[in-house]
């Protein structure tokens, strides 16, 4: 029998950005306050629900994010998912610099952090885990509170690396 030897051969950056936009996600705002009450968030699609009891949801955020050193301090976020309708937040706290907090369309959660107004699904999370993965740290959040919005039933996705809808 003789002895066999494969190269593995690992996928680019690029190439697994291209594979990874044609796998479609939900997309929600994620939100805090920092140490100094100054609130904080980015827009995900890798967001999805990790445990029934206790109840875990995980978010990724990019260590390069601008809010990255508020999310690695803090004890409580808010998951905001998101319809068609909050395509423009979407894009707002999807942008490197934007004041994300500038414009209209924000509420707040009974427990006071920032969220977005007419959500289908808004979240209480407290902070159960972090974990570095590469360029990005894994949030998990244990759910406190859970409210549904009126919503329009029509979900949001991220597909090829552009906000869509389903009908």
């Amino acid at each position: 029998m003789t002895e066999r030897t494969e190269t593995v051969r690992r996928a680019s950056s690029e190439e697994f950005r291209a594979a990874m936009a044609r796998f479609a996600a939900g997309v929600v705002v994620v939100t805090t306050l920092d140490d100094g009450g100054v609130p904080r968030g980015f827009t995900a699609s890798s967001f999805c629900s990790v445990s029934m009891n206790p109840p875990l949801v995980l978010v990724c955020l990019a260590n390069s994010a601008d809010s990255f050193a508020a999310f690695a301090s803090c004890e409580h976020f808010a998951v905001s998912v998101l319809g068609p309708e909050h395509r423009p937040l979407a894009q707002q706290f999807a942008t490197k610099g934007a004041d994300k907090f500038a414009s209209d369309g924000l509420s707040r959660t009974p427990g006071g952090l920032p969220a977005v107004a007419g959500a289908p699904v808004e979240l209480d999370c407290e902070m159960y885990a972090k974990h570095r993965a590469g360029d990005h740290t894994i949030l998990i959040g244990r759910v406190s509170g859970a409210r549904l919005g009126e919503g329009t039933g029509t979900p949001m996705v991220y597909y090829e690396q552009s906000f869509r809808f389903l009908a």
